[in-house]
């Protein structure tokens, strides 16, 4: 343990290092302020880093990340970081990206107690009530596990676009369209489920053809 801690010390000494010899700058910019495009909603599974994925640097990424990336009404982290990101920040896009092989979404699929966190599966839980019928029909489980980890994604998605935060953006018209998407662990690449909402009216067209 202490050689870890050690080594992750010089790995930040080492990076500030590298930084500034690319850019003098470098720190001193990014201190003047934040101006991301992008919201990133997603899962805290360390395999998933926001940046590296897409490729972004420090700055161009405002991140709020949780057990499978939910959106819950309730949740007042997740609506402090929306809110924040909206109204101060200007973001253009909000991304809820979730993953496959998400633990959460499979200990919702099971009735196995974990501790506390069931407290928070139920959430993932209620989306498996709503879809029972259509995932039930999948008889490969991994398959079926896929297709809950895609449906989970769209559902948030859904749910950020009715949170009162969105809605009055879009209402005040403002630019900001909401995306989801599924990353694969074992590939590195991102599918993109195109719910891409941007209005109520893309709302009410996208969900109708959901599945």
């Amino acid at each position: 343990m202490k050689d870890f801690y050690t080594k992750i010390l010089d790995n930040n000494k080492e990076w500030v290092e590298n930084s500034l010899a690319k850019d003098p700058n470098y720190f001193q910019d990014l201190a003047k302020g934040q101006t991301p495009p992008l919201l990133w909603i997603g899962c805290s599974d360390s395999r998933v880093p926001a940046n590296e994925i897409i490729g972004a640097k420090p700055g161009e990424v405002f991140v709020h990340r949780n057990i499978a990336n939910m959106v819950v009404h309730s949740d007042m982290n997740m609506l402090s970081v929306l809110d924040y990101a909206v109204n101060v920040l200007k973001v253009k896009h909000v991304l809820v990206c979730g993953h496959y092989g998400c633990g959460g979404v499979k200990a919702a699929m099971g009735n196995d107690s974990i501790g506390i966190i069931d407290n928070w599966i139920r959430h993932i839980k209620d989306v498996y009530r709503l879809h029972d019928t259509y995932l039930n029909s999948i008889t490969d489980e991994t398959e079926r596990f896929n297709a809950f980890v895609e449906i989970n994604v769209k559902e948030q998605v859904f749910d950020l676009a009715k949170t009162s935060i969105v809605q009055a953006a879009w209402r005040n018209g403002q630019d900001l369209t909401l995306h989801g998407w599924v990353y694969g662990l074992n590939s590195g690449f991102v599918t993109d489920l195109k719910v891409n909402i941007s209005s109520e009216k893309d709302l009410d067209e996208v969900y109708q053809l959901r599945f």
